[in-house]
């Protein structure tokens, strides 16, 4: 015996050591209120935590279900025109309203998903991005109901429980605290059997299929939790900007979310936090040559899988594994001198 005991992996364990982490992060996120010095910087923060909810939610169908999905900014818009126009024109109070488009995005996912997702690759991507070419064209021609090209205007703030919502100081901790919920329901998740048997489905559907697994039950699973985590970031967005315009939700942008998942680290649980931030600090960056924002995100991803196929997230998973191999072999040396 050379002294090394070796730790057997504990999903359990693994839950909770990922949410100490994310504790730390969010308490760190907390302090950019009292940080940014204006309002403006304090929205930066909000739509990060929106584009959380975006990005994360796709890195479940791609990053461990294994499925392109071209469609989230759909979801994304259905979400904000639901909950917007129920709140707008029929009085519904904003977060029943948020719920009521999460349920919405959810059951579209769902009969999208059973057809779609029989298919694969390439065909996968054509049909999802049908469907949000199609959703699209309902935000534009339904002018009586969304406001059309012109967009929906004069949406109320969201409000929960008498709490109104109405200045970007009020409406972070909204999206803080949602931002909060999505990474702890990823963390439980991916420590859960449905979480393990995603990533078997992602890796093989065969061998998932000869241990018990359903693919396309969890694959379904995983692409309504995305549809649900874009529809609550829609209803966020619609109600915080009181605004919504078609323009936002157009299948180029999707493309960008499909990428950011990449350029975050797709199949990584830290990724969508890497790819919200680049998403949300590119387009400000890029302000004054607007007309090239695609260009350079279409760079960046081909630069990302030419150089750095595992995204951002794995530089940082290559160091921890480096500084576990040197520790390792740090205590199997010292195992053999205390032999000798």
């Amino acid at each position: 015996m050379n002294g090394i005991t070796t730790a057997p992996y504990s999903p359990l364990g693994q839950r909770n050591l990922r949410a100490k982490h994310i504790a730390i992060v969010w308490a760190v996120f907390a302090i950019w209120p009292f940080a940014a010095g204006n309002d403006y910087m304090l929205s930066l923060g909000i739509f990060f935590f929106i584009n959380l909810l975006l990005i994360g939610g796709l890195n479940l169908t791609m990053g461990y279900g294994g499925q392109i999905s071209m469609c989230q900014a759909g979801f994304f818009g259905m979400g904000a025109y639901v909950s917007g126009v129920l709140s707008m024109r029929w009085g519904v109070p904003p977060v029943l309203g948020a719920l009521v488009a999460m349920a919405m995005t959810a059951f579209s996912a769902f009969v999208i998903g059973l057809p779609a997702l029989r298919l694969s690759g390439h065909y996968l991507s054509m049909a999802t991005l049908g469907f949000n070419a199609i959703l699209s064209v309902l935000f534009n021609e339904l002018v009586s109901v969304t406001g059309g090209p012109n967009g929906l205007s004069g949406v109320p703030p969201m409000s929960v429980f008498g709490f109104v919502f109405d200045t970007p100081g009020k409406f972070f901790w909204l999206a803080w605290g949602a931002g909060l919920v999505l990474m702890l329901l990823v963390a439980s998740l991916l420590a859960s059997r449905a979480g393990r048997a995603l990533r078997a489905v992602s890796g093989s559907e065969v061998a998932a299929d000869s241990m018990g697994i359903d693919p396309f039950r969890s694959k379904l699973a995983a692409f309504m939790a995305s549809a649900i985590s874009a529809g609550l970031a829609g209803a966020l967005y619609c109600h915080f900007n009181q605004y919504a315009s078609p323009e936002t939700f157009s299948f180029s942008a999707s493309v960008l979310l499909v990428v950011m998942v990449a350029i975050g680290g797709w199949g990584h649980f830290w990724g969508p936090l890497f790819g919200a931030m680049v998403f949300t600090a590119m387009p400000e960056l890029l302000r004054r040559i607007h007309d090239a924002e695609l260009l350079v995100f279409g760079a960046c991803m081909v630069a990302v899988m030419l150089f750095l196929p595992g995204g951002i997230a794995s530089i940082a998973t290559r160091l921890i594994r480096r500084r576990q191999s040197a520790a390792a072999k740090q205590r199997e040396k010292a195992g053999r001198h205390g032999i000798a």
